[in-house]
């Protein structure tokens, strides 16, 4: 076979991008609810007709369910199919709420690829509004499933499912808006990569595809997986509530074993399944979600953070993973009608639990950890007497590095972002009083954690306030020296929330007080340079209290809430205090020995 031509390849992989993001721009553009288009919660991806993901997004659902229920030779041009099944999405679908649409992209009559949709909407059913239920026992508890259908046909929608779906929606109108925008977007998708195809052959063109693919494979075993030692390393994270039972430790282990070029993720020792609705549907299609959803954390072991920035995340890390996972009944291997919606509390947990474990491996190489999903709302009726609902995915602050602070108020999703507050105050019957940083929730070391969101809610007229949240016990770890961020905190009207709250009043002029988690730190907050301190309390970023509690730095008498010069001798004396106190290579915070029986470490912490 002859080579495949390198400035071919460029074009096609530039076109790739370029159809992915035109699919995103048209849904955002077009969408009705403020989750999909102003918060930005949805990915678009392009797959081959082997089901590859081709696009460098480091996730998106699957092709797999469509295929298996409809064979490409039954599909037709102006087909749009439609998923939103947990169990049935063979692992590509997390909860109810994301709804997925997909299109054929065809060839000289046969099909040759696929774009893809997937988003979180406002609302598709179930036990309160939102249709994340927090105190779910079962999945029929949090909205309606829908198995893999043709919810287009030859171009012609599918009225009676669409009307089912939105019949079953407190927010229909935005629901139908929502699907018409994706469809559409993924039609247009379709159409031009089908141009892809005409102007160069499909032969030419899946050639490339093969050698996009390639590259990636190779690129992380030559650059990425080198860097791990061979060997076997084992650590484990934990979710902290349910929402059914009382707060405990829910593990997720992973023991990971690197085998000449290739990782085996083996999650043996994970916890089983919990009553409520943490659980995530993972072990399908040989994990292959999950294998592209953890991958980007091998990233961290590049030479450079320009050069991690470089590095695509397709389907070429696919054959470099083995992933190995525990019998039926565990928080990832879930048995149907197990609840999921809270699923976010397993699978970002997951992303540190690889950061932690490959951290052991490579002395420390890894970000300390981060929890930058959590989901609060309030609903009620406005003015009018119109039902309406507020949902936001705050983000918080991500791990310090080897290298850097963390950053501040990030969201782990690619291009989400916080509602402004202009929109929120024109569309909702309440107020935003401050949305700015959270002083010290960053975790203390040489290099800080970034910090969370601090935002204030003052309510016009009564409503009911909604969370689901974690790590409002436990907190974002830090490593090599480096201590915890602070955890998740929520309080109406003065009055301390959980992190799973349905319906919990709020009246008129009261005041929701919102501060998400700041992420860890890594290394030694001692080592940090005091100067560097003192500009952090200039910033608002730590208090003059912090500064001498979590970094041991001393400001000169008469210093105000903004610092002044620090005192370098008794700096120096309280460091020298400070450092005689035993130091862990991870630090889980204040709140696990709550749940951990009073341990303040667990056994697989030990090094």
């Amino acid at each position: 076979m002859t080579a495949v031509d390198p400035i071919l390849v460029e074009i096609v992989e530039g076109t790739l991008a370029s159809v992915e993001k035109e699919v995103e721009t048209a849904i955002a553009r077009t969408a009705r609810s403020p989750m999909i288009r102003d918060a930005h919660d949805f990915r678009a991806g392009i797959h081959d007709i082997r089901l590859r993901k081709l696009t460098g997004r480091s996730y998106s659902a699957l092709v797999q369910p469509v295929v298996r229920d409809f064979p490409p030779e039954t599909m037709n041009p102006g087909d749009v199919f439609f998923h939103n099944d947990v169990y049935l999405s063979e692992g590509g679908i997390g909860h109810l709420p994301d709804l997925c649409v997909t299109v054929p992209v065809f060839h000289r009559g046969e099909v040759v690829a696929f774009v893809q949709a997937f988003g979180h909407h406002d609302d598709i059913g179930g036990s309160v509004p939102g249709s994340m239920p927090s105190h779910a026992r079962s999945v029929f508890e949090e909205g309606l499933m829908v198995p893999p259908i043709r919810l287009w046909e030859r171009g012609v929608p599918n009225e009676a499912a669409l009307r089912i779906m939105t019949r079953n929606s407190r927010m229909p109108d935005s629901l139908a808006g929502d699907l018409d925008a994706e469809c559409s977007a993924c039609l247009m998708g379709a159409r031009r990569l089908a141009e892809l195809f005409d102007r160069y052959g499909r032969t030419e063109v899946e050639r490339c595809f093969d050698a996009i693919i390639d590259k990636t494979t190779e690129t992380f075993r030559r650059e990425l997986l080198s860097k791990i030692p061979e060997g076997t390393y084992v650590w484990e994270d934990y979710a902290e509530h349910d929402g059914v039972d009382e707060p405990r430790l829910h593990a997720q282990r992973i023991t990971l074993t690197r085998v000449d070029d290739r990782l085996v993720i083996d999650f043996t020792g994970t916890s089983p399944q919990a009553k409520g609705p943490i659980n995530h549907a993972g072990d399908y299609a040989d994990g292959v979600f999950l294998k592209k959803w953890l991958a980007p954390i091998l990233r961290n072991l590049a030479d450079t953070p320009e050069r991690m920035a470089e590095l695509d995340v397709n389907e070429g890390v696919v054959p470099l993973i083995e992933m190995r996972f525990p019998e039926k009944g565990t928080l990832l291997t879930p048995i149907f009608p197990a609840p999921t919606n809270a699923r976010t509390f397993v699978i970002l947990r997951l992303l540190g639990v690889l950061a932690g474990v490959l951290a052991k491996a490579t002395n420390g190489r890894m970000p300390a950890d981060q929890e930058t999903i959590r989901y609060t709302g309030v609903y009620g009726e406005d003015g009018g007497g119109v039902p309406y609902l507020m949902r936001e995915v705050l983000g918080g602050g991500s791990g310090g590095r080897w290298y850097a602070d963390g950053e501040d108020t990030i969201h782990v999703v690619p291009d989400s972002r916080n509602i402004p507050v202009e929109f929120a105050e024109a569309r909702w019957p309440f107020r935003v009083e401050r949305l700015g940083l959270a002083v010290d929730s960053g975790g203390p070391g040489l290099f800080r954690g970034g910090l969370g969101y601090d935002k204030h809610i003052r309510m016009l007229r009564d409503a009911s306030y909604m969370s689901i949240a974690d790590r409002s016990i436990l907190s974002c770890w830090g490593v090599n020296g480096g201590r915890a961020g602070r955890p998740f905190t929520v309080s109406v009207a003065g009055q301390e929330m959980e992190g799973l709250v349905d319906d919990h009043p709020v009246r008129a002029g009261e005041v929701i007080r919102v501060r998400t988690t700041g992420g860890g730190g890594w290394g030694s907050p001692y080592e940090r340079d005091p100067e560097r301190v003192a500009a952090d309390v200039r910033d608002g970023k730590v208090s003059v209290e912090g500064a001498r509690t979590d970094y041991g730095v001393v400001f000169e008498e008469g210093a105000g809430p903004e610092g002044g010069r620090v005192d370098v001798p008794a700096t120096a004396a309280l460091r020298a205090r400070l450092a005689e106190e035993p130091v862990s290579f991870f630090d889980r915070g204040p709140g696990y020995p709550r749940l951990a029986d009073g341990r303040t470490h667990a056994e697989v912490d030990e090094r």
